[in-house]
C-alpha cells in the first residue's frame, strides 16, 4: 500500500441546495464516486483521499465522514488513505475516528497551524494520533501548504512512533544526484521499515528512480494511466522511459509551479469532462480564460486525448 502509485482525486462540489451565492456549496457525490471509480479501474495501487487537492481544509467534520464512506465504497478492493488534517488535536482525532469507522486502509496527516508549531509540539501530535490509531499512518511533510518545516531528526522521531508507515515528502530536485543526494539525506534518519514517497508530480521521475518507493500523485488522480506508466517505469528501473514521460508533462508542471496543482487539476479534470464547472470551494477559484487555454496546450503536448 505504501510503494508504487497512490491517485489523489478532486472532492469536486457543486452549489448547496438554495445557496444563493457560489460560496454556498456540497460535494458533488456522484461525480465524486466517478472519478474514484476510475482511479480503481486504471489498477492504482491506492487512493488517496481528502488531501490538499481534495479540499480537505474547506469541508466540514460531517462532509469529510462523507467523503472517507463514498471513496472506500467506490475503491473496492484497491486499498484507500483518507486525510484527517485539522487545525486541533481534538478535530484530528474526530477525523481518525470517522476514517477508521468508514475502513480505511490508513490515514494522511499533516501539522496544519495558525499559530507557527515547534518541532517538539508538532511531534507531540503525531506521537497522540499514533496511541489513538487502528491503521497505519502516513506522515505529510508539505511546507509549501502548511507553512511547517519538518526536521530530518524530526522525521527521525515521528517515523520511530507505532503505525507510522510512510512519509509524503515535498519535491526532490530533477537533477540525478541531486535527488538521490536528497532521498539519501531521508534513509540515513528513518528506519528501511518506513517508505518513503514523493508528492512533487514534476519531481516524481527523478524521485522514484532514486529510491523512493511510491508517488503519492495529484496527476493521478486524474490521469491514472498515463502515471501508472511513469511509476511502472521508473519501479523496473527504465530510466528513458520515465523521463520521457514526465518530459511530456513539463507544460502542465509549469502551469502547477504557477497556479498551484489545485486549480490546474481542476481544469485539467472539467477540460476531461470528469466534473463540472465551478468546482472548487470559495474563496478558491478555477482558473481564467488563459489558464484554461494553457492546460489545454499542455495536455495536447501531452498527447492526453479528450472526449
Amino acid at each position: 500500500m505504501f510503494t508504487g502509485l497512490c491517485a489523489f482525486p478532486l472532492t469536486p462540489l457543486r452549489p448547496s441546495v438554495g445557496a444563493k451565492s457560489a460560496a454556498g456549496f456540497a460535494v458533488n457525490e456522484a461525480a465524486y464516486e466517478g472519478l474514484v471509480e476510475r482511479l480503481a479501474n486504471a489498477g492504482v495501487d491506492s487512493i488517496g483521499a481528502l488531501g490538499s487537492t481534495g479540499s480537505y481544509a474547506y469541508l466540514s467534520r460531517a462532509e469529510r465522514a462523507r467523503v472517507a464512506e463514498l471513496t472506500v465504497r467506490a475503491a473496492g478492493t484497491v486499498p484507500v488513505v483518507i486525510g484527517v488534517s485539522a487545525l486541533s488535536t481534538r478535530e484530528v482525532l474526530g477525523n481518525v475516528d470517522n476514517a477508521q469507522r468508514a475502513g480505511a486502509s490508513a490515514v494522511l496527516l499533516a501539522p496544519m497551524s495558525y499559530q507557527r508549531l515547534t518541532q517538539d509540539e508538532v511531534f507531540g501530535l503525531y506521537e497522540c494520533v499514533a496511541a489513538e490509531l487502528s491503521v497505519p499512518l502516513v506522515v505529510y511533510d508539505n511546507p509549501a501548504t502548511t507553512g511547517f518545516t519538518f526536521s530530518l531528526e524530526l522525521h527521525g522521531r515521528i517515523a520511530e512512533l507505532p503505525r507510522v508507515a510512510s512519509i509524503k515528502i515535498p519535491p526532490v530536485p530533477t537533477e540525478a544526484d541531486a535527488a538521490t543526494a536528497t532521498v539519501t539525506h531521508y534513509r540515513e534518519h528513518i528506519p528501511a521499515t518506513v517508505t518513503l514517497g514523493i508528492s512533487g508530480d514534476g519531481s516524481a521521475a527523478a524521485a522514484l528512480l532514486t529510491g523512493c518507493d511510491a508517488w503519492y500523485s495529484v496527476l493521478a488522480g486524474v490521469l491514472p494511466r498515463e502515471c501508472l506508466d511513469l511509476t511502472r517505469a521508473a519501479q523496473s528501473g527504465d530510466h528513458a522511459t520515465a523521463t520521457a514521460i514526465s518530459d511530456r508533462f513539463t507544460p502542465l508542471w509549469d502551469l502547477f509551479a504557477e497556479h498551484g496543482s489545485l486549480r490546474v487539476v481542476a481544469a485539467v479534470a472539467e477540460e476531461l469532462g470528469l466534473v463540472g464547472p465551478e468546482s472548487l470551494p470559495h474563496p478558491v477559484q478555477g482558473l481564467g480564460e488563459a489558464g484554461r487555454r494553457g492546460v489545454a496546450a499542455a495536455l495536447d503536448a501531452a498527447g492526453v486525448g479528450r472526449a
